[in-house]
């Protein structure tokens, strides 16, 4: 119905109005995407020095980080097609990593490690903790399965959005799925679980176990498959930016496209600046992607709520396909975020608080700057 450069922001706008849609601009720049450049490059960082032996002292990993950030600003700032080029290279690293470890485990782990001992201590745990864990646990969880809006971004820049971006979102969470459950299912036959609560490196870790070259090898793999994902968010979500920028609610220089690049230079600038300085805030990619989840997925609750919104406002607009049994999934699918969030809320009031609060200074910008002026257009 919206095809054109935005994505989520431009759902959330034409549902909510715009103060809705510039606080979830802000937060994907201020919050989610700078975050997850941060945590990217910091999981990156961290199998490059395993890969070299260069230790895991935070310090190498905070600036090692910070060089991959600069790095790839740089290369986004010439162009979505060199961008797009390497997303492709560096994802397809990914997968073939993914496929040695589903394959390692599935064939040659010479035994599957019993998970009993944990299930009867989960067992045992009380209600309200077990789903105070479970919460806890979905951190992870969300944040690696996250990252299929992103094709939205791009659709003012795809050939027939209405029909590629939706089946791109489709094919690839399929497959994100899958692929994810496969490995999950490869590293419980290859490692303890106590290991694998415990490790950092857990797919180095697997390979290692089976082979003295297996650690290095995924290493390499995992490190140049973060590369290329930290790539991806560099170059989509400046788009989020320009076209709030050309909408008038953010800063104007954000819509300024090079001349010769045809790149939102400002907006990727920007990105990258906040997301250095929150690795330098933060540091771990514990502490990004707790700051991280909690707001994105507030975020992503609200788009999947404009449905409704859709469905009664406009019943006769142009779809491109039909939800099936609607609307059970998208009550589904707010049922999880809104249970997600309380419990985040409670278990981890500090990240949480640091996300509202980074949305309270967007809110007073928003009034301060951008709804006076506004109003006083013609």
């Amino acid at each position: 119905m919206f095809p054109g450069a935005g994505g989520l922001y431009v759902y959330l706008r034409e549902a909510y109005g715009e103060t809705v849609g510039f606080l979830y601009g802000w937060f994907i720049l201020f919050i989610s995407t700078s975050g997850s450049i941060a945590a990217l490059a910091v999981v990156c960082s961290e199998h490059l020095l395993v890969l070299f032996g260069g230790g895991k002292d935070p310090g190498t990993v905070t600036m090692l980080a910070a060089g991959i950030t600069i790095f790839l600003t740089v290369v986004n700032l010439f162009g979505v097609k060199i961008g797009e080029w390497i997303a492709n290279l560096f994802t397809g690293a990914k997968l073939l990593g993914l496929l040695l470890i589903i394959g390692a485990g599935v064939f040659f782990a010479s035994k599957t490690v019993s998970v009993e001992n944990a299930a009867t201590n989960f067992a045992s745990t009380e209600p309200v903790s077990m789903w105070s864990a479970f919460a806890v646990a979905f951190v992870g969880v969300l944040w690696s399965y996250g990252g299929w809006q992103h094709a939205s971004y791009m659709a003012g820049e795809a050939v027939n959005p209405q029909k590629t971006v939706p089946r791109a979102m489709m094919i690839g969470a399929a497959i994100v799925t899958l692929v994810y459950v496969l490995a999950n299912v490869a590293y419980l036959r290859m490692l303890p679980v106590e290991h694998m609560a415990q490790s950092k490196t857990i797919a180095a870790d697997a390979m290692g176990a089976l082979v003295p070259w297996g650690a290095p090898l995924m290493a390499f793999l995992i490190a140049v498959s973060t590369f290329g994902t930290t790539g991806i968010y560099c170059m989509t979500a400046p788009r989020i930016y320009y076209a709030m920028a050309k909408d008038g609610i953010f800063f104007p220089q954000l819509a300024k496209v090079h001349p010769k690049w045809k790149t939102p230079v400002n907006a990727i600038l920007i990105q990258s600046g906040w997301s250095l300085a929150l690795l330098l805030f933060w540091g771990t990619f514990e502490d990004l992607i707790e700051y991280v989840t909690f707001m994105d997925w507030i975020g992503l609750g609200l788009v999947a709520s404009t449905i409704f919104v859709f469905r009664k406002r406009q019943p006769n607009a142009e779809r491109g396909y039909r939800t099936t049994a609607f609307p059970l999934p998208p009550l589904f699918f707010l049922a999880v975020v809104i249970w997600f969030v309380s419990f985040t809320l409670v278990e981890n009031p500090v990240k949480a608080a640091a996300g509202l609060g980074v949305v309270g200074v967007g809110w007073l910008a928003y009034i301060l700057f951008f709804k006076k002026n506004n109003q006083q257009k013609p």
